[in-house]
């Protein structure tokens, strides 16, 4: 089954890069604002041997990595006190949920006022909207805990820190694994937006420098650089998830299958 859906996988890749081949030859688009994919992978193969590009790459991976660290971190942390503490949960439910809608890129004004250009600009945004996904899952991972187990751990006399460790990391594990995942593509899209937007070093910087210069090309080289990563970060996850849950049930009914 597995090789079945590669394959398919590989088709379906196939035929919309034929697909885009053949659309701007063909005259259905303008070819300028759409070039065929033999160009488009051209220009990707001159930007590969660009040390300015893997600068930027460089870069982009850079705020991502420090900007995901950061909000994993935090959301794990806050969540756990947030859950544990009693009453804290009601007390800051409210500012939770009108913090946690703001668009990240409404930030944006203030990262460039506070850090211009710089890299704490884009970590400010990727934090930001990295942190929610993590926190909300471990609200809901503590929240899963089985109540009988706290009570238990509690009857033999764990204190609360063995009763996180034992009880509530276990169970919530899950929940966090998905938030650090879902925050890894939201990173990537956040830091991809800020050197777009605001100019910080990286591969979004190149792409509008690409676009103001009419490189039509190289902009879409540069797009689907931006795609494959998202692709190896999202792929990178799920195989550190599964390793992570490899005990948990539902990693081993996937396996199964």
């Amino acid at each position: 089954m597995k090789g079945v859906n590669v394959a398919l996988g590989a088709a379906g890749l196939a035929a919309f890069l034929a697909l885009g081949e053949a659309m701007p030859r063909l005259g259905l688009v303008k070819e300028a604002y759409f070039p065929p994919t033999s160009r488009i992978a051209g220009a990707l193969a001159d930007e590969v041997t660009d040390p300015a590009f893997w600068s930027a790459l460089g870069d982009t991976l850079t705020g991502w990595a420090l900007g995901l660290a950061i909000a994993s971190c935090a959301g794990i942390v806050v969540g756990v006190v947030v859950s544990v503490v009693p009453n804290l949960r009601e007390v800051t439910a409210s500012t939770i949920e009108f913090l946690r809608p703001i668009p990240s890129v409404a930030l944006i004004p203030l990262a460039v006022l506070l850090y211009g250009t710089e890299l704490r600009s884009v970590l400010l945004l990727v934090v930001y909207a990295s942190f929610w996904q993590v926190l909300i899952q471990v609200l809901y991972g503590v929240q899963d805990v089985d109540p009988v187990a706290d009570e238990t751990a509690r009857s033999y006399g764990l204190g609360t820190w063995a009763r996180i460790r034992h009880v509530l990391w276990p169970t919530a594990l899950p929940y966090v694994m998905t938030g650090v995942r879902l925050a890894a593509a939201v990173a990537l899209i956040l830091a991809i937006t800020a050197e777009l937007i605001i100019g910080a070093p990286g591969l979004g910087k190149l792409i509008g420098v690409a676009q103001a210069s009419q490189a039509v090309p190289e902009m879409y080289a540069l797009i689907v650089v931006t795609g494959l990563l998202g692709l190896l970060i999202n792929v990178g996850a799920r195989t550190v998830e599964r390793r992570a849950l490899a005990w948990h049930q539902s990693v081993r009914g996937e396996v199964a299958v």
